[in-house]
């Protein structure tokens, strides 16, 4: 069973395809390990058995008669709980949802289904996507399956962690400041943020139903998956323009240019000076570098001229509050959330390091956002957009850290995170390396290179060019093969 659980997905199809396992067999199997070790994890909040085994019934009958329903017929798959699912609850972990269950799929959803997946059921995570730890007030935390003392990172812990646990070959995500990267890394899996408005976020929450339309930059829909082939496929089923979602452009995949490692253009960098890494990350990235270097890659330490992390935090977090302020709900209980999770990102961590993009200090914004402000700031990002444009160009890929530190044990939402000794600000340690490119909007891979002495998995990030998915992902697959890959962790 180890075997089936832990196959791709893209393997799963065409074994379900060539009849050497049936859809059922599939979703037994995945099923047998969420009873096993989900009570554990909490990583799957919602799971809706009876219909995924009558779906995947209908897989196989369909295939009995010569019928495909597509790329992962009869493959069942996670969702996370943030992405509207017809006829299945939908809570994004916040309590006026938890009985809200939608009418209609979110466009990224029924792409899947109409590809022949099997919804196996949703994927826990932090409450309203607010945090980078996978915790709410209407599931049990998500713990991480190195060590569940450990948080599975968030908002999309509960994804990380089902696809590393063998609950689910793939997974969606969404990502406006790391949330689909951040647990990545802290659960060793791979994972996707592809361009700003690549795919579209069509029954996406937040917004909560009701509330205007008002995330239009920044937030992306990404994969989760235990290999890069799967988050190719994932990508490509779900990419593209929706008469849902008008603003996303129909720009076709990019072609893949087909270079040797030997022949790519690699820069890297193992940390911001302003915002160093844990000593182990920074260790991992030097011997990375060291590998693709003997491997024959062209490695080159750079970081963008004028690459301010201050300024650039600080811009993330004025373009944020703009976007943000019409999407939360203004409940008393969400506003009184709200202020205490902002309260500790304004007094805990180092004074010094609270300066970098502290959220408190754009209370204007939140409290009474103008017109005139949110056209500033869009100006602004659009010219640091162009100028990484600019400096990415010489460069097939860049690599960076993911997170100022590998996973850390639970605590109370945004409290600091200790580094080498040195506090640091939540919203620091965990989106300092992963903001800039929501704000620019570069596609983004994380791949796993390694572990800490505590056994904590480490993650890389992959940056490249916009709309330039299939690239980064080809280059990618040839950074895993010299650095990389996924391992199972240690289930109890």
């Amino acid at each position: 069973m180890t075997n089936l659980i832990f196959a791709s997905a893209r393997q799963l199809a065409q074994m379900i395809r060539d009849r050497e396992v049936s859809a059922v067999e599939v979703l037994d199997a995945y099923l047998s390990q969420i009873a096993q070790h989900n009570p554990k994890l909490n990583a799957i909040c919602t799971l809706d058995e009876a219909n995924a085994r009558t779906r995947a019934k209908q897989a196989d009958e369909a295939l009995a008669i010569g019928e495909s329903w597509g790329a992962l017929h009869g493959v069942p798959i996670t969702i996370k709980d943030i992405f509207e699912t017809a006829g299945l609850r939908t809570t994004a972990g916040y309590i006026p949802l938890k009985n809200y269950i939608p009418q209609q799929d979110a466009t990224v959803v029924a792409r899947l289904r109409a590809a022949g997946a099997v919804i196996l059921g949703k994927t826990n995570m932090a409450e309203l996507a607010a945090d980078y730890q996978s915790t709410n007030s209407l599931f049990p935390r998500v713990n991480n399956p190195w060590n569940l003392d450990y948080t599975a990172g968030g908002s999309s812990g509960g994804s990380a962690a089902a696809v590393a646990a063998g609950l689910s070959p793939l997974d969606l995500g969404n990502d406006i400041a790391g949330s689909v990267r951040q647990p990545a890394h802290f659960c060793g899996v791979y994972g996707l943020k592809p361009t700003d408005r690549r795919i579209s976020t069509a029954g996406q929450i937040p917004e909560v139903p009701g509330m205007p339309l008002s995330i239009r930059h920044m937030m992306t829909v990404g994969c989760f998956a235990r290999s890069l082939e799967d988050l190719r496929l994932c990508f490509s089923l779900i990419a593209g323009a929706d008469q849902r979602r008008p603003d996303v452009p129909p720009i076709p995949l990019d072609q893949p240019t087909g270079k040797a490692l030997q022949e790519l253009n690699i820069a890297w960098t193992d940390q911001w000076d302003e915002v160093p890494v844990a000593a182990e990350i920074q260790s991992a990235m030097h011997q990375v570098a060291h590998t693709l270097t003997d491997a024959g890659a062209k490695l080159d330490r750079w970081i963008p001229q004028g690459f301010d992390i201050s300024t650039i935090l600080n811009l993330y977090t004025r373009m944020a509050a703009y976007v943000i302020t019409y999407a939360q709900p203004k409940d008393r209980y969400n506003i009184r959330r709200s202020l205490e999770l902002l309260f500790r990102t304004a007094t805990q961590g180092d004074k010094q390091l609270r300066k970098l993009g502290n959220f408190s200090r754009y209370l204007p914004e939140l409290l009474n956002p103008s017109l005139k402000g949110y056209f500033e700031t869009l100006t602004e990002r659009d010219r640091f957009t162009a100028q990484m444009d600019e400096s990415l160009e010489p460069w097939d890929a860049w690599l960076c850290p993911v997170a100022a530190t590998p996973a850390f044990t639970h605590r109370p939402a945004w409290s600091a995170v200790e580094i080498n000794g040195r506090a640091y600000p939540h919203g620091v340690a965990n989106g300092a390396y992963t903001m800039p490119f929501n704000l620019s909007g570069h596609p983004a891979v994380v791949i796993p290179i390694g572990q800490t002495k505590n056994g904590l998995p480490i993650g890389l990030q992959v940056v490249g060019k916009r709309w330039r998915e299939m690239e980064l992902l080809a280059i990618a697959q040839k950074i895993d093969q010299v650095v990389g890959a996924f391992l199972l962790p240690p289930l109890r």
